[in-house]
């Protein structure tokens, strides 16, 4: 590990070289300086971890010198040592940015201290720069894998949005990737220096509800033996993310409501208003408006959370991104697992993209990832897939079959593979079959007949 690298400035040679030769003993790498000018030249070419400075010295201030190094020196922390009269000013310098000051005379084992909490605040700093580089690569936009129209219009609506402080209420199936596009659109803001929370209504017990919320004050309640702050306080200057918001009970919809409505919360048991500056992006696979006529969802938060409505189609409506989608998972858990699996055969792929998708993404998802574990080979073939992702009719060919000698057995191969799965999306049902299809019942019996195939 590299030394800690420390700047320190003072225009009084005794005090500067006794500090360093302390520091020095200490296993710090200091570089001094005797003017403000020669600090902040020093700052920058040591690339300092901390800047030590004097508060009065001849050419230029302490305050010269933080404001120089907060340009100059983005991110590096500067301590003020000053004389008792001149507090004052140094806790104003405080307000302006600086890490903290130190009375002279230095009280060494207090200099130490606050090195080690500026050392601590430089590492936290770096692990949060490099999580949120993370979190950028995992949900930016870019790194939503789509190739479909239908996903180019959420995508776009949601980059549009994303900018914004405006509610967004995405909507959709379970599994069709609602949290995927919020942690996006929070990505994609002015507020992704700050956090985003995540509060999943549809895992929690209705006795729980406003606490985890808004946060409750010490005695509010059985069991609130100290002060919990809640997701909104959490939230304070990001981003709220109300994921399943349909499950929210119906009491509790009229403080969401305020609370969106007004910026202002109140903890469960406390009467202090807090201000707060809380983006809500909201998300739910369940019919708000039918809930709305039934009584159990309010239509004025309803209308809050709906300013910008985005809507996630299911993935059997988007076939186009299956193929993309399938072996981007096939790459990810190739990697996970250690496996030299590197795509699937034609046949398998065939057979994904056929396949309905009841649990969306997600499904699809799930699949890949078990192909992957259980692989012999590196190309994932049909027999690798779950039996019930393989269509009846198609499953015969595996990955030895041969192409359509012509276009009439083009035409049957065509027809045997949506038929069979009408069959598998209606239960086997031959009347909601034929509808899905377009076609009279008796014509549905005729062509299975013809094609060989089973009701």
């Amino acid at each position: 590990m590299n030394p800690f690298r420390i700047v320190l400035i003072d225009d009084e040679a005794t005090q500067r070289d006794a500090i360093a030769g302390f520091l020095r003993k200490k296993g710090f790498d200091v570089a001094t300086a005797a003017s403000g000018a020669e600090g902040i030249h020093r700052a920058q070419e040591h690339h300092a971890d901390i800047v030590l400075t004097d508060f009065k010295m001849p050419d230029l201030t302490g305050g010269d010198v933080l404001a120089q190094c907060t340009e100059n020196c983005p991110g590096t922390p500067v301590v003020i040592m000053t004389a008792y009269g001149s507090v004052d000013g140094a806790v104003r310098l405080m307000k302006s940015g600086a890490f903290d000051y130190l009375q002279k005379p230095i009280d060494l084992d207090e200099l130490v201290l606050v090195i080690e909490r500026a050392r601590e605040r430089g590492q936290l700093l770096r692990e949060n720069k490099a999580l949120r580089e993370q979190l950028t690569e995992r949900y930016s936009f870019e790194s939503i894998v789509s190739v479909s129209g239908e996903m180019e219009h959420v995508l776009n609506t949601a980059g549009r949005v994303a900018p914004s402080t405006a509610p967004v209420l995405v909507r959709g199936e379970s599994g069709t990737g609602k949290e995927l596009v919020a942690r996006a659109i929070h990505i994609a803001s002015t507020r992704n220096a700050q956090p985003l929370v995540v509060v999943n209504c549809a895992a929690l017990p209705e006795s729980l509800f406003e606490s985890e919320l808004f946060g409750h004050e010490k005695g509010a309640f059985t069991g609130a033996e100290k002060q919990r702050i809640g997701k909104f306080e959490q939230a304070n200057g990001g981003t709220l993310f109300i994921d399943e918001v349909g499950d929210i009970p119906l009491p509790l919809q009229v403080k969401l409501l305020r609370a969106i409505q007004f910026g202002r919360i109140e903890r469960l048991g406390g009467s202090e208003s807090l201000d707060l500056d809380v983006r809500i992006v909201a998300a739910t696979n369940r019919n708000l408006e039918e809930m709305i006529r039934e009584g159990t969802f309010r239509e004025d938060l309803y209308y809050r959370l709906n300013v910008v409505p985005i809507v996630i189609p299911p993935l059997r409506q988007r076939r186009a991104d299956i193929a993309p989608l399938a072996q981007a998972f096939v790459e990810k858990y190739a990697r996970a697992n250690n496996k030299h699996v590197t795509a699937l055969s034609r046949e398998a792929m065939d057979a994904l993209v056929q396949y309905s998708y009841p649990g969306n993404v997600r499904e699809l998802e799930n699949i890949v990832q078990r192909a992957v574990v259980l692989a012999r080979d590196e190309i994932l073939r049909v027999a690798d897939l779950p039996g019930h992702v393989v269509i009846p009719g198609t499953a015969q060919r595996r990955d030895t079959a041969e192409e359509p000698r012509d276009l009439a057995e083009a035409v049957n191969e065509l027809e045997r593979t949506m038929i069979s799965e009408a069959l598998q999306r209606s239960g086997g049902n031959q009347v909601r079959a034929a509808e899905m299809l377009a076609i009279s019942e008796r014509t549905l019996r005729y062509k299975m007949q013809k094609l060989g195939l089973k009701g």
